[in-house]
């Protein structure tokens, strides 16, 4: 109540002072300007108030305390209505107090010459307290740097490479080191990627250069409804509808692995992990990446059944009589055009091209039946599988 007295008489003498009669033209010109003036520093204020009343509650949320965040998002609302997009995220007050000049261009050189500053160029880090066992940071930075190919082992998960970065700054130093994104871009693409251009880094290039992924798994589902037969009586015929899916898994070396089957994806997908499949309708093959002159980025697959299975097969009817003529080569070619959808990148894969190529031993001709490409071939959306990259069978 004392306080509100107190607003009520500075606002009183501010309004008297602005109603006393000023003399000449120029005082008549001077009342507006103060007057808004002193709006507009009132306004200021109290969108200062609000914003820290808003940042506020957004700790609060995040430490667990969802009810006293409702308290301050609700006063901060009352002052400024539109507060929550008048606040800049991507700035955030310096630890130390030192106010920044806006986010730093180049981190990973910040970070280097923070590291040369503090003289820990023979270690990548220290320990944040006293320990009684030996510190990571005494390990030699090439071990350092073996472990870290490791993380991203054979199968090219640098997204873990990504998570260790941001341990602390030496991490984040030795997960930007050039030789490990150059190992993954000529894993990738080859011999093509001899020159950097037109990407300012190998990891620039890795990140933003279309690619399939190897983290999961592409999935495509199919549905239809499908006519049944006639009842006895003739009263009613029933109708089906017919659920299947298709599975694509790319691996680093080149081979794919391609499925189809009516099993859910909770089913299939944990079977796919391997490349030592075992289900008999799994078929094996090999991948390449094309770009044409579009700027469309394709994917070439040839997949067939594994020799070993063939060989079993022609086993089990070799003493058949019935069956003197060898069994024909069959593969399949599929081609895909990779594409962005969504906020992730490189996770559709859109049929172009699929055909059957029957290849007869006896007489080497080869029989090749394109498929038309109907609504039957819906397209592959990519499945990130946790598990794929849980364990690290190989270094990069």
């Amino acid at each position: 109540h004392g306080n509100l007295e107190l607003e009520l008489s500075v606002f009183r003498a501010q309004w008297m002072s602005e109603l006393k009669p000023t003399s000449g033209s120029s005082g008549s010109q001077k009342g507006p300007l103060r007057y808004a003036d002193l709006k507009k520093k009132q306004d200021l204020a109290r969108e200062e108030q609000a914003r820290e009343l808003f940042l506020k509650a957004v700790e609060e949320e995040r430490n667990g305390a969802v009810y006293e965040a409702i308290k301050y998002y609700r006063r901060a609302m009352q002052l400024v209505p539109d507060i929550e997009f008048k606040i800049n995220y991507c700035r955030t007050p310096d630890p130390d107090g030192n106010e920044g000049h806006g986010e730093v261009a180049d981190l990973l050189a910040n970070f280097q010459q923070q590291l040369i500053l503090q003289d820990m160029s023979q270690k990548i880090c220290e320990p944040e307290v006293e320990m009684t066992q030996t510190h990571i940071s005494a390990l030699p930075l090439e071990v350092m740097m073996y472990i870290f190919r490791w993380v991203v082992s054979s199968e090219l998960d640098l997204r873990a490479l990504e998570q260790l970065s941001l341990v602390c700054r030496g991490f984040y130093v030795c997960a930007r080191d050039p030789e490990i994104w150059r190992s993954a871009c000529l894993r990738v693409w080859g011999r093509t990627c001899t020159k950097i251009v037109p990407f300012n880094s190998w990891r620039e290039m890795f990140l933003e250069r279309p690619r399939v992924r190897f983290d999961g798994v592409y999935i495509s589902k199919t549905s239809y409804i499908r006519q049944g037969e006639e009842s006895l009586d003739g009263f009613y015929r029933a109708w089906h509808q017919v659920e299947y899916y298709r599975y694509l898994r790319f691996f680093p070396d080149g081979q794919v692995m391609m499925l189809t089957t009516p099993e859910d994806p909770l089913v299939t997908v944990p079977r796919l992990r391997s490349r030592n499949c075992r289900i008999d309708s799994v078929l094996f093959g090999h991948y390449r990446l094309s770009q044409d002159t579009d700027n469309q980025t394709k994917v070439f697959v040839v997949v067939s059944k594994r020799k070993e299975e063939k060989v079993a097969e022609y086993q089990k009817t070799r003493f058949c009589r019935r069956n003197l003529t060898p069994e024909p080569e069959r593969s399949f070619h599929v081609g895909l055009q990779l594409s962005s959808g969504g906020r992730q990148r490189f996770n559709k894969l859109v049929w172009i091209h699929h055909s059957c190529h029957i290849t007869y031993r006896s007489t080497g001709e080869t029989v090749i039946t394109a498929f038309d490409m109907d609504k039957m071939y819906t397209p592959f959306f990519f499945a990130r599988v946790k598990s794929y990259t849980a364990v690290s069978e190989r270094p990069l």
